[in-house]
């Protein structure tokens, strides 16, 4: 987009910067960050540390606008359940629901309390939900350029937050976040695996030797 400095892990066309975003950027004293439909390709971990790089760097008074994809908006039309009449429906909806969470490369969904909640953690003062193209800042409005899906009357497809203020950076470290990083973590499985393996081997070890 002209007029900002566009970054991306791959050189791109009209690329200005190749950089790896969930490590530190090379900015200071930033007016505005926009990033749509990009956080939801992030793992969670990685989300939590570029929204607070994001913080980091913009001005006292500047602002960050996301948008990703509304977890609601995608439970609520792509998953009926208890609504099937027919086997094959059901089938198709299972693989619905799980192309959107995983499907172009997805890693995290959020509702809006989540994204809410984690802009909060990151250090923002006040996080605002807005519309699509709309904007208190002139420079932020009619960015929005993704593809877009069909609202239904109670949800929009997106959510779009814009974030500002300085807040305090907390972690996201309620036991839900604490218990979804292990579960998901793949070295930590590695790791349970091993272990529970090591025990059945020195289980039937014992009991070949009769002491257990």
């Amino acid at each position: 987009m002209a007029g900002w400095t566009n970054i991306d892990l791959l050189p791109y066309p009209n690329v200005d910067l190749i950089a790896d975003v969930t490590r530190p950027l090379p900015f200071e004293n930033v007016q505005f960050v926009f990033a749509e439909h990009f956080i939801e390709h992030l793992a969670f971990d990685d989300a939590a540390a570029f929204l607070r790089e994001c913080r980091r760097i913009l001005s006292p008074q500047g602002v960050l606008r996301l948008s990703t994809p509304n977890l609601d908006w995608v439970w609520s039309t792509q998953y009926h359940c208890g609504e099937w009449t027919t086997e094959d429906a059901a089938i198709q909806e299972c693989f619905n629901l799980n192309r959107g969470f995983y499907g172009w490369g997805h890693r995290f969904l959020y509702n809006s309390q989540t994204l809410t909640a984690l802009l909060h953690s990151a250090g923002f003062r006040t996080v605002e939900l807005v519309t699509y193209g709309e904007s208190r800042h002139p420079e932020l409005r009619d960015l929005e350029r993704h593809e877009r899906s069909q609202d239904t009357p109670e949800l929009p497809h997106v959510i779009i937050a814009e974030a500002e203020g300085i807040g305090t950076t907390l972690d996201l470290a309620v036991p839900y976040a604490v218990s979804y990083r292990r579960d998901t973590n793949l070295r930590w499985h590695a790791l349970q695996y091993a272990a529970l393996g090591f025990l059945r081997l020195g289980t039937r070890f014992l009991r070949a030797i009769g002491l257990k």
